[in-house]
């Protein structure tokens, strides 16, 4: 049974700094597969060699996107953006999705059509160059995923929730996306594995050409999720049930508070919520008097580190 969230709970408001150190380390694994499996690509002439040098490439660059969403959606609150500039995280993870749909899907898609509509004749047959290229590929995508995969586990394991799961449900753009394209690229090198294999055993670079295209239909599926996520964060994702009603229980433990009459959670950056509810005060107090509460209530709110601004109201009598 999943146990109950607590609101003072900073698991997953603390990973901004662990948030970048996954990033980076997918950036330099990214950029030196990427060169590994284009030299590959030349030496081979495999389609599904190609296809993975696009993938790679992709990737090297969305990891450029989301080092500047973990950096922008970090500016502290201004008089611009007094709620904070949390959902560009948000807008430069959506522009490496569709990076990875444009350059890694469509490319991969498009050159294996080509090769089977017209097959170049097989390459130059340097498999022996394009399984040590993949076998390298493999261990340096796997040390990218394993990071991004501690980083979810350390943070679902705080909420009793499965890693895949956790991935799905994070409002941390970066760590899902680094996750989601490490997985779709060890699945990804084991089709280009599979497609040159067969093409040295059938002398068909037929097999080769539905690698590519296998992988890139894998990489717009990931696409098309990652897009999604952020799609629903950008236009007012709220928080769990689990988070509000931890957030209820919170506020109705305070002194002044009879009840808890409304509440809405919107996420507005990653593990950033707005916060606005409105309560029944104990007693009759007068105007000034229920201000100052409702200004005290809205900083006990904000001392947990997931809210960034909480505004409260008095109920209607009778709502």
């Amino acid at each position: 049974m999943r146990k109950t969230l607590d609101l003072h709970s900073t698991a997953e408001t603390l990973g901004g700094s662990e948030s970048t150190r996954t990033v980076l380390i997918a950036l330099f694994a990214n950029l030196a597969v990427a060169v590994a499996k284009s030299i590959a690509a030349v030496i081979t002439g495999s389609a599904s060699m190609v296809a993975e040098a696009s993938h790679s490439w992709a990737d090297t660059g969305n990891q450029g996107f989301l080092l500047i969403a973990n950096r922008r959606s970090m500016r502290k609150p201004d008089e611009h953006r007094p709620l904070g500039y949390g959902r560009e995280a948000y807008v430069w993870s959506l522009l490496a999705a569709v990076g990875l749909f444009v350059v890694g899907a469509v490319v991969s898609v498009w050159h294996g059509v080509s090769e089977l509509m017209h097959p170049t004749g097989g390459g130059h047959e340097a498999y022996l160059v394009g399984y040590i290229v993949l076998g390298v590929a493999f261990l340096l995508e796997g040390s990218s995923l394993l990071q991004a995969y501690r980083q979810l586990h350390g943070e679902a394991e705080e909420y009793d929730r499965e890693v895949l799961e956790y991935a799905l449900a994070t409002s941390d753009p970066t760590v899902r996306a680094v996750f989601a394209e490490d997985s779709a690229a060890l699945i990804g090198l084991v089709i280009a594995l599979a497609g040159l294999g067969l093409h040295q055993l059938t002398g068909s670079a037929v097999w080769d050409a539905i690698g590519s295209i296998l992988v890139g239909v894998l990489l717009g599926v990931v696409a098309v999720i990652l897009i999604d996520r952020n799609r629903r964060y950008l236009t007012g994702e709220t928080g769990s049930p689990e988070l509000h009603d931890a957030a209820v229980k919170h506020l109705a433990e305070q002194p002044d508070v009879a009840k808890v009459r409304f509440m809405r959670l919107e996420y507005i950056g990653p593990k950033q919520i707005f916060l606005v509810a409105s309560v029944d005060l104990v007693g009759d107090g007068a105007e000034s008097d229920v201000a100052h509460r409702l200004r005290r209530l809205e900083r006990e709110m904000e001392n947990n580190p997931y809210v960034a601004d909480a505004v409260l109201t008095v109920s209607e009598p009778g709502e």
